[in-house]
């Protein structure tokens, strides 16, 4: 659950900002992005922040906002896992509307060349450094078939888990790491250097580009890998932020009030 609620703050901040909207339900007047292709079937962790807000809104209602909430699971996440810590800041409101289009739009895709993902980050005022570092969060986590069948090389492993036909097994799932799947370390960094990544959005972070030497930096560098992973943490969990008077508190993390 550490990998699923990191990468959920991820897929909600980089969709009109850190704003708990990847949490609404489909309704008459809103499409949500649950459904949207990045989230559907893949991001997980929903019942966790449900569960938390429950919590909160019986002891402090209307004072801790989803957003807070998704930004704050994400850094224990990575506690509990023994990776960074980090900061975090507060004051987030939540949307009182989703985007499917954004989400289909502005997230990263598992097949994204080099070039792209670097503007995607850009776009959202991260550096490639910071790129790299947030993707070493595939550490720890799993894919599934459908994002990596082409690349599955010759590892008798791979291939069990991921049949060769498409559409068998779209959903069977594979560790991103598969040396060290649940330890938060740098091994990741490693598995890039010798042509492991699983994805291809990860090899491509190695391979001849321009995030070659930050790669290589972090697979010998546990240190620098785990301060600038907590510093790019901070950075996208401000990304485009509703504050003050903005949005609202939502009473549950699925629906805006006005449906609650």
């Amino acid at each position: 659950m550490a990998a699923s609620l990191i990468r959920l703050h991820f897929h909600d901040c980089f969709v009109q900002g850190c704003d708990a909207s990847i949490l609404l339900d489909d309704t008459p007047s809103i499409t949500g992005e649950k459904t949207a292709r990045p989230n559907a079937n893949s991001v997980r962790g929903y019942e966790v922040i449900d569960d938390v807000k429950s919590q909160l809104e019986s002891q402090c209602p209307g004072i801790v906002s989803c957003a807070d909430i998704v930004a704050v699971a994400a850094r224990d996440a990575s506690e509990a896992v023994n990776g960074p810590t980090w900061t975090v800041n507060l004051g987030r409101r939540d949307s009182t509307g989703a985007s499917r289009a954004g989400a289909e739009s502005d997230l990263p895709g598992f097949n994204d060349p080099l070039d792209r993902l670097v503007e995607r980050f850009d776009t959202k005022g991260l550096s490639a450094r910071d790129m790299v570092a947030l993707s070493g969060s595939h550490t720890i986590g799993q894919a599934r078939c459908a994002t990596f069948r082409g690349r599955i090389y010759n590892n008798a492993t791979r291939r069990g888990q991921c049949p060769s036909v498409a559409g068998d097994g779209n959903n069977n799932l594979a560790p991103l790491d598969l040396v060290t799947p649940n330890s938060f370390d740098n091994n990741y960094f490693r598995n890039l250097m010798e042509r492991r990544g699983l994805l291809q959005s990860d090899q491509v972070l190695f391979s001849g580009g321009s995030t070659d030497s930050i790669v290589d930096e972090y697979s010998r560098d546990s240190g620098a890998f785990n301060s600038d992973f907590a510093a790019a943490m901070i950075r996208m969990g401000d990304i485009e932020p509703l504050t003050g008077s903005q949005g609202e508190v939502r009473r549950v993390c699925t629906a805006v009030n006005a449906a609650a």
